[in-house]
């Protein structure tokens, strides 16, 4: 919307969406007024100083993922510039394959392994982007640089009283300062930037704060799920695969495809599915991810398997509504459950079978 009201399609637009914020003195600043902008008398310039676009933090802004399908679908021709070789960098290939494929099914154009080097408005605004294929220049008609956000520490006088506030304030396990009536939750705290671990650390806070004199309690981080809403949805909690491969943790894959699911079906939303990691020849979940539609609801029962230490037979042994797409966190426990029977018993049972009819 333009101020006024008017609304406006626009032609199209570049997306610059770095991953972490570089809003403190000598990082990138915000979008804006000062962001990016192009040099009088339709020169372009090199954005440099605290303007400069640093290329090792060009990456996707999750958070946002989600309106660059929206504005291709209004009709917007919509560019996205990601340094990075792909994606969803912190997810497994295959989320990020899957959230790539539905962005250009959208008609988004994703330029993944790209750096974003220097922008112009000499006949038209345009930016310059390189990569191993060479240099381009896209025209846009909006450029929206996405950077992230930090906590505001200044000005409350915690400088004067010794407390640690570098990008978080520095607190121990049960969030207080270095002054125990002095405590912090939420951004400020880090070291996530989700609202639910921030309503999370607020109990422990508060609690500690009416009852430390008595009895405090340790933040308990175990467990935090985590969501991106793009379309479809990215949620994990615990362990990736990519995760425990690198920390050469032993683990079980076990995948359950979303086009399997009758729910998935009649919803015509049968894209994604449901991956759990777990011990080998344990039902003990390390770690799961869903990428589909409403992952962001579904993650929360392996959440509380975790939290609670329950395994995915239990999972399965628990009666799920049909047709519902919460029938896919059991479909996954039952591929589990498949994979891990022993063939001597079912050896054993074809015997007794055969046996019984003669």
């Amino acid at each position: 919307m333009r101020p006024g009201g008017r609304a406006e399609n626009l032609r199209s637009s570049a997306w610059l969406l770095p991953e972490r914020t570089g809003a403190r003195s000598g990082g990138v600043k915000p979008a804006g007024p000062q962001s990016l902008r192009p040099g009088r008398g339709g020169r372009h310039r090199r954005v440099e100083g605290s303007q400069r676009i640093a290329p090792q933090i060009l990456k996707i802004d999750a958070q946002l993922r989600k309106a660059l399908g929206a504005h291709a679908r209004l009709g917007s021709s919509v560019t996205q510039i990601e340094r990075a070789p792909r994606l969803l960098s912190g997810e497994d290939p295959d989320v990020s394959e899957l959230v790539t494929a539905a962005l250009r099914a959208d008609g988004v154009r994703v330029l993944a392994g790209t750096a974003a080097t220097c922008c112009g408005a000499d006949a038209g605004k345009w930016i310059e982007v390189g990569s191993g294929d060479g240099t381009e220049r896209i025209a846009f008609d909006e450029i929206i640089v996405a950077v992230g956000r930090s906590a505001r520490l200044e000005g409350f006088g915690l400088e004067e009283l010794g407390i640690p506030a570098g990008r978080t304030i520095g607190t121990n396990d049960y969030l207080e300062t270095r002054f125990p009536n002095i405590l912090a939750a939420g951004d400020v705290a880090g070291p996530w930037q989700f609202t639910h671990a921030a309503s999370h650390q607020a109990w422990f806070a508060a609690v500690n704060a009416l009852f430390g004199g008595l009895k405090r309690f340790k933040a308990d981080y175990r467990v935090i799920p985590r969501a991106t809403f793009t379309s479809p949805e990215v949620a994990r909690v615990g362990l990736s695969e990519t995760e425990a491969a690198a920390e050469g943790i032993p683990h079980e894959v076990t995948r359950y495809d979303l086009a399997e699911l009758d729910r998935a079906v009649t919803d015509g939303a049968r894209q994604g599915f449901v991956k759990v990691l777990t011990v080998p020849g344990r039902d003990r979940i390390l770690g799961a991810v869903i990428a589909g539609e409403h992952a962001g609801e579904l993650i929360a029962e392996f959440a509380t398997a975790m939290k609670h230490g329950l395994g995915l037979n239990k999972i399965l042994g628990t009666v799920h509504i049909y047709p519902t797409w919460t029938e896919a966190n059991k479909a996954a426990a039952g591929a589990w459950r498949r994979g891990h029977v022993d063939p001597r018993i079912l050896a054993l049972l074809r015997r007794f079978h055969r046996w019984r009819l003669g």
